[in-house]
């Protein structure tokens, strides 16, 4: 079934990965609308993107460390 996956828990990587796909198509929507109309309210919302980008980078690298440390035992 194409399009079909299996649900992951909210402290699965996948998770993150996910949101990570999510914010950065949010960032091409919202690029394409500021080329279109340069407003200030969209680059705040870029900005606000990017700053949730920042905080899910920190997120993976937690669960990748956690991931490390179960595979070492």
């Amino acid at each position: 079934m194409s399009g079909y996956s299996m649900p992951s828990r909210e402290d699965d990587p996948v998770h993150t990965v996910r949101t990570i796909a999510r914010v950065a198509q949010m960032l091409v929507e919202l690029r394409d609308e500021y080329v279109e109309r340069q407003r200030m309210d969209t680059l705040r919302q870029i900005e606000q993107r990017m700053d949730d980008m920042a905080q899910l980078r920190e997120e993976l690298r937690t669960k990748i460390e956690h991931a490390q440390t179960d595979d070492d035992h």
